[in-house]
């Protein structure tokens, strides 16, 4: 009965989000954005970005974040149907029931762009976000320089998430060959529901326990759940010992590279993903032809257009040149928990 007031309190929540007292309504075209989650630092910057964007081009964004509930997301994307809206973008919470949201939006002649996450087994217009697989290439190749031998534990994202599986397409793609001849061995291999740091550390804590501590390196996929793969490992005083990677570029995760208990992240610059969403949107949203693209990705039905950007693998010895030049984190944040004497020098403004 709480769950379903809660789910309640939500769906009226965004749908005053959306409704007719907000500004982004009066937009004669309008783009709506069906949202998974806000729980992660990110999604904010990129629901900015995009309808700032949008804004400038003379398009409204109406905006609905569903808290990692499919059956919410899906009502919240159909009232958004229900706005008139000329372009459906989602972020789908999971991959596969969001395919009918594309049906639906089809159906009243809007076209759907899949945003960061794949929406599969459906005919969606469009996808744009980073090159997944190089995400966790480069998770990977930054532990095996560090690493080439030893004991290496998997620490995946949430299922439901396409992109969970594609990261990990990535980090095979370096640990693989490894594996086979014998230099790495995979002491354990979870996945993380909903990407929560919590459900990382109780299946930390069960690969530690498994293994007696001898862990060498976690190829963890996200920074949130390297939080929890690391308070395990420090539970045990392995904090620092053991390497592990991440991706996002948070906050807390940049604050533990430069203590020295995570050893890298993978920087995603969202504005630059926001913006290519948003520009994409819009076209869609005027019936305009799309960016030129030579790249596709099958997502079981069909071969999506789709339009990748690149990662960048961050580490303690180039936080300040990406992250901090970036202005993606602060410096004074970043370095917060270290002392001043051992701060490297500001990055030069252009």
């Amino acid at each position: 009965m709480k769950h379903n007031a809660i789910r309640i309190v939500l769906f009226l929540a965004g749908g005053l989000v959306a409704g007719c007292g907000n500004p982004q309504s009066k937009y004669p075209v309008r783009i709506g954005l069906s949202m998974d989650t806000l729980r992660a630092p990110r999604w904010a910057q990129d629901r900015d970005v995009l309808t700032a964007r949008c804004n400038a081009e003379g398009v409204g964004v109406l905006v609905q974040s569903a808290d990692s509930d499919d059956a919410l997301q899906i009502s919240q994307a159909e009232n958004l149907l229900t706005q008139g809206i000329q372009c459906l973008v989602v972020i789908p919470h999971n991959a596969k029931s969001c395919a009918t949201l594309v049906e639906a939006a089809h159906k009243m002649g809007v076209p759907v762009l899949s945003y960061d996450r794949l929406i599969l087994d459906s005919d969606v217009d469009a996808y744009v976000s980073f090159d997944n697989v190089k995400v966790g290439e480069l998770m990977a190749a930054t532990l095996v320089r560090l690493k080439p031998r030893g004991n290496y534990a998997l620490m995946g994202g949430a299922p439901t998430d396409y992109n969970a599986i594609l990261v990990r397409q990535g980090q095979m793609n370096v640990l693989g060959p490894l594996v086979k001849q014998g230099d790495i061995k995979i002491v354990g291999d979870q996945w993380s529901n909903d990407w929560l740091a919590v459900n990382a550390l109780k299946n930390m804590e069960n690969i530690l326990t498994k293994n007696d501590n001898k862990v060498d390196a976690v190829v963890d996929s996200y920074d949130g759940t390297a939080g929890g793969s690391i308070q395990a490992l420090a539970e045990q005083g392995l904090a620092g010992k053991v390497l592990v990677s991440g991706q996002d570029a948070e906050l807390a995760a940049c604050q533990r590279i430069v203590a020295g208990t995570q050893t890298m992240t993978v920087y995603k610059p969202v504005r630059f993903l926001a913006a290519k969403a948003a520009d994409i949107a819009v076209a869609l949203a005027k019936r305009e032809p799309l960016p030129a693209t030579t790249v596709t990705t099958n997502n079981g039905k069909k071969n999506v257009p789709s339009y990748f950007l690149d990662p960048i693998a961050v580490t303690k010895d180039n936080m300040v040149q990406t992250v901090i030049a970036d202005g993606f984190q602060k410096m004074e944040e970043v370095y917060k928990n270290v002392p001043k004497e051992q701060w490297p020098a500001a990055p030069q403004q252009p």
